[in-house]
């Protein structure tokens, strides 16, 4: 008799529709911006609208309450968002529980382990992330540390367009001015 053979997991989505309820913007107002922009649920999803100014910040965001308990993607490698992003280059920021002596929480504005995304001009992107493609950050800068990504511990979700990418360079897909985002759906992928 051979033993079971295990499933491999299926795709889990982790926010759609009302899963959204509790997001909130965060804009570059915390650090002496201007831009203002708002999330709130629609019937297609969660919706950024506002306005993004570049001097003294530029940034516009929505991103989850804090996970409690932190989300544990163990079991998967990557998420999926599909996203309606007028052609800009937005960046995913996941916060996560660290074994780094405890980091991300000590850090003003905590490390982050982001990822520069593409959209498409028109319609919906639909975006793969790897969690092997997140880099640890602070405040848009990249953190030399040798930390890993623990994907058993996610902390919180959020999703920015900014002046600034990834490695911390001018994000070329950047485009200040009027911005209508909306994020359908967020799903893990085994």
């Amino acid at each position: 008799m051979q033993p079971p053979v295990s499933e491999p997991p299926a795709d889990q989505i982790l926010f759609q529709g009302n899963d959204f309820a509790d997001w909130a913007s965060l804009n570059d107002t915390i650090m002496g911006g201007s831009s203002r922009a708002g999330c709130h649920v629609s019937e297609d999803g969660l919706l950024l609208e506002g306005e993004l100014v570049e001097a003294g910040g530029g940034f516009v965001s929505c991103r989850s309450p804090r996970l409690q308990p932190a989300l544990d993607l163990s079991r998967f490698s990557a998420l999926r968002l599909d996203v309606e992003g007028e052609g800009r280059t937005l960046k995913l920021a996941l916060g996560c529980r660290d074994g780094a002596l405890g980091l991300t929480e000590l850090i003003p504005g905590g490390l982050r382990w982001v990822v520069d995304v593409a959209t498409a001009a028109d319609g919906v992107t639909r975006i793969t992330v790897p969690f092997t493609d997140l880099r640890p950050t602070v405040r848009a800068k990249p953190v030399g540390l040798p930390l890993r990504f623990d994907a058993s511990g996610i902390t919180r979700i959020q999703l920015l367009h900014s002046k600034f990418g990834d490695a911390g360079d001018l994000n070329p897909g950047f485009r200040p001015g009027p911005i209508r985002l909306l994020i359908r759906s967020i799903h893990a992928l085994p």
